[in-house]
């Protein structure tokens, strides 16, 4: 090897790794976060400032590994039943932002002058979020399996299933002479069928696959093993012209239920690490500062209508989803910038004559920007709901007043009060809590004392007493407060009683996975019971409607263990199989 060549990798790497050392812990240090102290580690050292390094984007395509790691991370942890039951959130909400958005940012494309044809592709580009930034920043709060959390998410997966239609546009617009002669059926066709092979794959073969290599007993062999999955599955969907983090992320999802999991998660973590720090850094070096100098007026325009028409509407339309005012407002600020996969949109087009060289320069940079106020817009966003939220909870008492009692409910809405109040008339000691400064006060009016909280965080359930409780009852009307609750409680509470609120059957399996020790469906006891009566009252015998309900009960129990081992589809089969009834019935 010669050593010039080794020398300038030694020399790269350790200004990479210097910049970095030097600048996130400081960045932390303000509070400003680790993504910001990367892009400004990466403007400093770029070819804008000092200069030290001068091809930014040889850097980028090889950091953008990073993203791909990152989405195999966080398929492994998100399993095939909760993806399932997040299809209306991924196929619904996320068809609407890039539609609507991508549309309303064409529009003023329009008014600000541009044909249609780069109008368009400004538009939908500008529409796609950064899966980078964004779920870096949801990790830092500790907001991934949070409600804004998982909203996020399902728009930023829609947005990656949205690059092939998008690619497909473009030549389309193309000028008449150069434009392609129809859709392009064997593009699709190699989508469809990478989609297929890495699932079916992933399906048979993965699980058999890892178990040969950990027989072997070599650590560094199955770390290689887990990096050359990742790597595979991202060359394929790049293949196919799809995006490479969409083949690592289901890669990650087939082996969610794994045994191999966690081994895989901790050998992968540190690369995912290192390689998303230095996809920031990247990001940081490709600001043209001179260019954005002689601009500014413009790229400060296109940034702040950018940002101001993302929060806008996804704020609007996570409200239309269900999606509380807050959780709407964090997801629309944590997707407000633009994403990575527009500057391969700007360059397709560029190549095919659709849109000008000089203005898809102006978008990129707006768009870098916009990634470089992401965490800066968020901050501010919390600092002034903690504002808000003092000024209208101060005469509430918080968490931390509470005296702890034997037991602790979380949520004080229509279950927490009926437990709370069945277990008070039983003559146990009772805390509970709530984030919701209204019902509070409606209870505090019926004499009730209910402390202040946000029930999704562990040092507020500590506060409450969550560690001295002998039981503690999670009723929050919220599925993902629930679930994060019970992973929290669960982990730090091992010798407490956890008793569950659940959603649903997929829920169930979720809280089943997190080690609560008893759940009741939402909907469950009520339905059973109001069938039951109206067996009654059409002429069944009392101890005939009993032995219908334990029958019932003992196979829906049996098709939920087998729908958590097989499936949601398993055990079909036994849903319309008569009773065993007595003769006369």
């Amino acid at each position: 090897m010669a050593a010039p060549e080794s020398g300038g990798f030694l020399i790269d790497a350790t200004i990479y790794l210097g910049a970095a050392v030097l600048t996130v812990p400081l960045f932390k240090r303000l509070r400003l976060g680790s993504v910001l102290g990367y892009l400004a580690a990466g403007a400093v050292i770029g070819p804008s400032l000092l200069g030290v390094v001068d091809d930014p984007e040889s850097v980028l395509h090889f950091a953008e590994f990073g993203v791909v790691l990152l989405l195999f991370v966080i398929g492994l942890e998100l399993k095939p039943q909760r993806l399932w039951a997040m299809r209306r959130e991924i196929f619904g909400l996320g068809l609407a932002q890039v539609v609507v958005t991508g549309a309303a940012l064409a529009g003023l494309g329009l008014l600000a002058g541009l044909p249609l044809g780069p109008a368009l592709v400004a538009g939908y580009a500008l529409a796609l979020s950064s899966t980078a930034f964004a779920l870096q920043i949801l990790d830092e709060r500790g907001a991934m399996n949070s409600r804004y959390g998982n909203l996020s998410f399902a728009i930023l997966l829609f947005q990656d299933l949205a690059i092939v239609p998008l690619l497909a546009l473009i030549p389309i617009l193309a000028p008449a002479q150069e434009a392609a002669a129809g859709f392009d059926w064997l593009g699709a066709g190699k989508a469809v069928g990478a989609i297929a092979g890495v699932l079916l794959v992933g399906h048979y073969l993965l699980n058999p696959f890892f178990r040969i290599i950990a027989l072997t007993r070599a650590s560094e062999l199955f770390t290689a093993s887990a990096l050359l999955l990742v790597a595979g599955a991202a060359l394929i969907m790049a293949w196919a012209g799809l995006s490479m983090a969409l083949g690592a992320f289901l890669a990650g999802v087939l082996l969610a239920e794994s045994e191999y999991r966690h081994q895989l998660e901790a050998d992968i973590d540190p690369f995912r690490g290192l390689f998303l720090g230095l996809f920031f850094i990247a990001v940081g070096m490709s600001v043209d500062w001179r260019f954005v100098l002689e601009n500014l007026a413009i790229i400060a325009g296109v940034v702040a209508g950018l940002v101001a028409v993302k929060v806008v509407l996804i704020y609007g339309l996570t409200r239309l989803f269900g999606a509380a005012n807050l959780d709407a407002q964090r997801s629309a600020v944590t997707l407000s910038q633009g994403g990575e996969f527009a500057f391969v949109l700007f360059t397709v087009a560029v190549a095919e004559r659709v849109m000008a060289s000089d203005l898809a320069q102006l978008l990129t940079a707006a768009v870098i920007i916009s990634m470089a106020l992401t965490p800066l817009l968020g901050l501010a966003h919390e600092a002034l709901v903690k504002a808000l939220a003092r000024t209208g909870t101060e005469d509430l008492e918080p968490a931390s007043a509470a005296d702890g009692g034997e037991v602790l409910v979380v949520g004080y809405g229509r279950v927490g009060q009926i437990v709370a109040q069945i277990l008070r008339a039983s003559d146990y000691s009772v805390t509970a809590i709530d984030r919701d400064p209204e019902r509070i006060r409606i209870a505090r009016d019926f004499g009730v004392k209910v402390y202040f909280g946000d029930v999704t965080r562990l040092d507020v359930l500590e506060a409450a007493g969550a560690a001295s409780s002998r039981a503690i009852f999670i009723c929050v009307n919220d599925r993902a407060a629930c679930t994060a609750a019970a992973r929290m409680l669960r982990d730090r509470c091992p010798n407490a009683l956890v008793l569950a609120r659940a959603f649903d059957r997929v829920h169930v399996m979720e809280l089943l996975d997190l080690g609560v020790d008893f759940f009741v469906r939402e909907t469950f006891e009520s339905s059973v019971l109001l069938a039951a009566e109206g067996i009654r009252r059409l002429g069944c015998k009392a101890d005939t409607v009993d032995r219908i309900v334990q029958q019932f009960r003992h196979r829906d129990q049996e098709r939920l263990l087998l729908q958590k081992k097989d499936g949601m589809l398993a055990g079909l089969d036994s849903l319309d199989t008569p009773y065993d009834l007595p003769a006369d019935d």
